[in-house]
């Protein structure tokens, strides 16, 4: 009985070597991108509880209030703003299809589309690039970086943060000099952005911390690379 008792206990000892073996690699990985895990689940938190107790809420009235036709019109709105940012990145990365495709978005929607109320383009066959410095800085060589959640901003990593501060002079606001304008112009733009992602919320499983932060790496990796990731299996 003892044999079989030690027979067994070294059966067990080599399996759980293995199977620490095996996790080595993810665990190595993850404290790779997020080695300032701490912080960021604080940070999560606090945008977490903001998030749960003002943007969602308002942003379930807004969509409960807001006929779909004008809830599509003021996203189409702030999508046109966006293609700027969109058209300027193009161009950063050399990527002169895809600038002509945005400049035609612009053109297309900002005349016959009522200032980007109505998206003409797409059905035209322009279809929408999503492109910002990040990436740009990514398309030329930099690493992203360490995962960083922002307050109030969200995920994001080292470089993608940095990237914000340019992608900012691409959008409106810095040239809006009327302040309540301004303010109101950037919050109905917030609530509208947190208003899409609600139908989103239902794909989150387990930790949620966890969940948005390799979804957010793993779809910049996919953005930064056009498509082209290479599987690791």
């Amino acid at each position: 009985m003892q044999l079989i008792g030690a027979q067994w206990l070294d059966r067990l000892g080599r399996v759980l070597v293995c199977a620490s073996l095996a996790v080595l690699p993810i665990a190595a990985n993850a404290a790779e991108e997020d080695p300032w895990e701490g912080f960021n689940r604080a940070m999560f938190r606090f945008n977490d509880t903001l998030d749960t107790y003002a943007l969602k809420p308002v942003a379930k009235g807004y969509q409960a209030v807001t006929p779909q036709f004008l809830e599509d019109g003021v996203h189409n709105v702030f999508s046109n703003i966006g293609d700027v940012r969109n058209l300027a990145n193009d161009l950063f990365q050399a990527k002169f299809h895809n600038a002509g495709v945005d400049t035609g978005r612009l053109i297309f929607n900002t005349s016959f589309g009522l200032l980007g109320f109505f998206d003409v383009a797409t059905p035209m066959g322009l279809q929408r690039n999503d492109e910002d410095f990040g990436q740009t800085l990514g398309y030329w060589g930099l690493g992203s970086g360490p995962y960083l959640v922002l307050p109030f901003l969200g995920p994001s990593t080292v470089r993608d943060a940095g990237g914000k501060i340019p992608d900012s002079f691409a959008g409106p606001y810095p040239y809006i000099d009327h302040v309540p304008t301004r303010n109101v112009t950037r919050a109905v733009d917030v609530v509208d952005t947190r208003a899409s992602l609600l139908s989103a919320e239902k794909l989150i499983t387990g930790d949620k911390y966890i969940f948005i932060r390799n979804a957010y790496l793993q779809n910049r990796e996919f953005k930064v690379k056009d498509g082209e990731v290479e599987d690791d299996f």
